[in-house]
């Protein structure tokens, strides 16, 4: 990030870090941007403060949280993107020239655990490269793409299910997706893969 706020900038807004910004930051960009965690801590207002226009243009081009699924396809859980309000909220904080508020609204300091779907890789599941037709059924729990790539699955009654598409993918943000809910996948449902191929994780005995 770049282009830090000025400290001479005029305040025009009711909207403060204590009150409103801090608890978007904690939920959905904390996990991350904590002391020690894997970017720049953005826990407190010090921190926070002189990279204010920098989230601001982050958020808005919806470069970040990172999040590399698109919309639309597959349903997913944990998914920490902003919502448009909360988008709203942090524009209208910054041009409005980011201020703290009163200390006492904050939310208590806290510790975060590193956000274990960006680390690592699934233990276990199916590697699929190519296409490839189930010969038993199972249950798929999860998918962790290997670079750019959409999975779909056509079942057996001719149906298609679109699992996951990665359009534009961040290798230092990949991450395991959660499914929403398990996925059951009869015999005979073709796998098809488009671009770098993509890790299955699926329940176990399936």
């Amino acid at each position: 990030m770049t282009s830090p706020l000025l400290a001479h900038d005029v305040i025009t807004t009711n909207l403060t870090w204590s009150k409103e910004i801090s608890r978007v930051v904690y939920q959905h960009c904390a996990s991350c941007h904590h002391e020690g965690g894997r970017a720049f801590s953005l826990t407190t207002y010090e921190d926070a403060r002189p990279w204010a226009k920098a989230i601001r243009d982050e958020v808005l081009n919806r470069r970040m949280p990172p999040w590399d699924a698109v919309k639309g396809v597959g349903e997913f859980r944990d998914d920490p993107s902003l919502s448009v309000p909360e988008i709203d909220l942090v524009v209208n904080w910054v041009e409005g020239g980011a201020p703290e508020g009163n200390p006492i609204y904050a939310p208590p300091r806290r510790s975060w655990d590193q956000d274990t779907h960006l680390a690592g890789s699934p233990n276990a599941g199916i590697e699929l490269k190519q296409a490839r037709t189930l010969t038993a059924a199972i249950t798929v729990t999860a998918i962790r793409p290997m670079g750019a790539v959409e999975v779909a699955a056509l079942l057996p009654d001719q149906s298609v299910r679109r699992l996951l598409w990665v359009r534009e993918f961040r290798a230092e943000w990949n991450r395991t997706y959660m499914l929403a809910r398990p996925v059951r996948l009869p015999k005979g449902t073709r796998l098809v893969v488009y671009g770098a191929g993509a890790t299955l994780v699926t329940a176990p005995g399936s």
